[in-house]
């Protein structure tokens, strides 16, 4: 590959050759701008700009810079390796490698990954005594890297409070005893290097005349520090070139922030911004409902993607009664792809939440059709999933060892290694169970204790309930939601029940006649999906992510599932500063993803906790113009939903947008209820608030209201003799 110019395009070329000055590019998805940075690299290299030892270009990930050094080794006659190409982290090894010395390391310094930092966290926390319970060693770790990655030293932590404040003296003993080892972290890289040149100016004088040209990739996911980082880097006659997408900007739960581009702007680039529009993935009308969504963002930088392959198919959209009925839609269409010649590897199905994947790998293992959890483990193999049916297996089967080891310290409740060694030797010794060989007074006496506990408090229970309750005394949801990022275990675990729902239903319409107890037949129907079905390397197979995983990735058919509020946009969105815009790049991301054909797909009712939530579908679908969607059922289908008014007591119905739940209350138009036409799931309209759902409803007669979710206009109680409700 030479340095070939004529197949840039208009845009494409002002980037690569624009003059000597700082400049924005704002490259929309599938733009090509990965072509842009090296072709500019390689560009500035031939046309005698600099020396290649003259160039430091910053990537994200390991994988972008090797391929940039591949590009580059095709376009350069010399050796690229004399440029500093690598991700931030990477860089930031190659100078404290260079000046170990100054920076106060050692020259054979050690890296800890992110698995060996927690077990140096955990054995100093155990020797300073620290109560795991009240400051578990992730909390810890989690705090340490956050405020490493603000660019703050233990010192520098305002300590408001107890519990901040003995975070902050775990930080400095942390620190020190990373000192005292000669080791850093990951997050100790960039602010060791940022430190070192921030407080050594001749050092930073020098690469600051080094680098002329410094080059950014993924701009829009730098945080506050690594931006700070870059700047020390530019000197007098340095020219930045920073590669971003504000409309991309989907990690500030890491950190991002997408301010970062707008200050470039003011503080760099002053107003020179080139626009790569012309988008060479996606259809027409993929673009346009991309372009449609992200409009309603505000303070965008701006830009409208656009292709010269013409319009495209419609999106299609689906709205399944249920999401087990999404799920068979899904499997089905995938399966007619196949038919028609489309391989599986070419086609995704995305979700917003990890928890969504359980009832998707249901129906496409009913289905056999081959499928791989890109950049994840099927939902059987999590290993929360993993932890939980391992309590269901000891009050089913004390005598399980496997299972035993598994969870009897965790969550953590002081029964070490060596006690587990002590007790594996007497139960060998005795040939029995570890179950059996614990003493009541010994440290597993209180584990062993709880499992009969278990096992006595849900001897009656329905399975669905029976899990949820073994999954909350066991500790596995309080521990996961002390974790920063435990969120989403916490959703898995909480699928689990749903999977326990939808498996007792499922038993029930087959009408069984095994004689094993549900608990037993459930834990076997696990097993099975957990050891079978997931595609084998090489083999064609569908790809399932979250809409995180998908970035920078393409595919010519894809499904984006569970577009309901509160599930996408999630919850949690609502509630955070930016994050409805967050969710609405994500859900920009998405749809960039296509090439030939896009699905958008939602449920009228998703089980949650086992029950029934009811849904409406997300704002974000009714953001795309109805010009661009071909609707695959009847929108606002006015089928009845699964639950009536005069459902079995103890039913819950979804009410709002924040998880919260009503206790269904005594049945209501018990007289008439044929006459007012309104039931709990129904559609209805009203002429202030618009279109909603019935999600509760109490009194009778003259007296009845019910409880209406509106989406955006939020849930209101509404007397149904003067609320002007109708059916939709």
């Amino acid at each position: 590959m030479s340095l070939r110019l004529e197949h840039l395009n208009p845009e494409q070329l002002a980037a690569v050759t624009l003059p000597d000055e700082h400049a924005l590019v704002l490259a929309g998805a599938g733009s090509g701008k990965t072509r842009v940075l090296t072709t500019r690299i390689a560009w500035l290299i031939k046309s005698g700009h600099v020396a290649p030892g003259g160039v430091l270009a910053v990537t994200f990930t390991n994988k972008a810079a090797r391929e940039m050094f591949v590009r580059l080794s095709a376009m350069l006659p010399v050796n690229p390796r004399g440029l500093w190409i690598g991700t931030f982290h990477g860089l930031a090894n190659r100078l404290l490698r260079s000046h170990h010395q100054e920076a106060g390391l050692p020259r054979e310094f050690q890296i800890l990954d992110t698995q060996d930092q927690l077990s140096a966290v955990k054995r100093l926390a155990r020797s300073l005594n620290i109560d795991e319970d009240r400051f578990p060693p992730r909390e810890l770790q989690r705090f340490v890297n956050a405020n490493k990655e603000e660019g703050l030293r233990a010192r520098d932590v305002p300590a408001g409070d107890e519990p901040t404040r003995r975070q902050v003296e775990f930080f400095a003993s942390y620190d020190e005893q990373c000192q005292r080892e000669g080791v850093a972290d990951f997050a100790e890289l960039l602010l060791r290097s940022f430190e070192l040149l921030n407080r050594h100016e001749i050092l930073r004088r020098h690469y600051q005349a080094r680098f002329r040209y410094i080059l950014v990739d993924e701009f829009q996911d730098t945080n506050r520090l690594q931006y700070r980082w870059l700047k020390l880097f530019a000197g007098p006659e340095s020219r930045l070139f920073a590669v971003g997408d504000d409309d991309q900007s989907i990690y500030g739960f890491r950190g991002a922030n997408v301010g970062n581009l707008a200050e470039f702007e003011k503080e760099y680039a002053k107003g020179k911004v080139i626009r790569l529009e012309q988008n060479y993935r996606s259809q027409g009308n993929i673009l346009d409902a991309a372009n449609a969504l992200i409009a309603n963002n505000r303070n965008r930088l701006g830009k409208n993607l656009w292709t010269s392959a013409g319009r495209g198919d419609p999106l299609r959209v689906f709205e399944g009664e249920s999401d087990a009925d999404e799920a068979r839609f899904i499997a089905e269409e995938v399966g007619a792809l196949k038919r028609e010649g489309t391989r599986l590897v070419d086609v995704a199905v995305l979700y917003r939440s990890n928890a969504q994947s359980r009832v998707l790998e249901h129906a496409l293992f009913g289905a056999a059709i081959p499928y791989r959890v890109y950049g994840g483990l099927r939902f059987f193999e999590r290993a929360e999933v993993k932890h939980a049916l391992a309590y269901l297996r000891l009050v089913a089967t004390p005598s399980d060892d496997n299972s035993f080891l598994r969870v009897a310290n965790f969550p953590p409740r002081g029964i070490g290694a060596r006690s587990m060694e002590l007790l594996q030797d007497a139960a060998k010794q005795k040939g029995i169970s570890l179950f059996e060989a614990v003493d009541p007074k010994g440290k597993a006496g209180n584990f062993k204790k709880l499992i009969e506990e278990l096992k006595s408090e849900t001897e009656n229970l329905p399975l669905p309930e029976m899990v949820e309750h073994v999954i909350h005394r066991s500790g596995l949801i309080e521990h996961y939601k002390k974790e920063r990022e435990g969120a989403d275990r916490v959703e898995n675990l909480e699928e689990l029940v749903n999977a326990a729902a939808a498996f007792t239903q499922e038993e029930h319409n087959l009408d069984s006649e095994e004689e094993t107890s549900p608990l037993v037949a459930f834990l076997t129907h696990a097993a099975l999906e957990a050891g079978e079905h997931q595609a084998g390397e090489g083999q064609d197979a569908l790809q399932l992510m979250t809409v995180h995983s998908a970035k920078g990735l393409e595919f010519g058919a894809v499904f984006m599932s569970g577009l309901e509020e509160g599930l996408f946009p999630h919850d949690q969105s609502l509630v955070e500063k930016d994050g409805l815009e967050e969710e609405r790049r994500l859900a920009y991301v998405a749809i960039t993803r296509a090439r030939q054909r896009l699905y958008l797909s939602f449920a009228q009712t998703r089980m949650l906790h086992g029950q029934t939530r009811y849904s409406l579908a997300s704002r974000f679908l009714e953001e795309i113009p109805e010009g661009l969607k071909k609707w695959l059922t009847p929108r606002f289908a006015r089928q009845q939903r699964a639950m009536s008014f005069d459902a079995p007591a103890g039913k819950r119905a979804y009410a709002d947008n924040k998880d919260t739940y009503f206790p269904k209350k005594e049945p209501f138009f018990a007289s008439s209820r044929e006459s007012s036409g309104f039931r709990i799931g129904q559609n209805v309209t009203h002429p202030k608030f618009g279109a909603g759902v019935i999600v509760d409803a109490e009194g009778d007669g003259g007296d009845a209201r019910v409880q209406v979710n509106f989406g955006r206009q939020g849930v209101k109680w509404l007397a149904v003799a003067v609320a002007k409700l109708q059916a939709a």
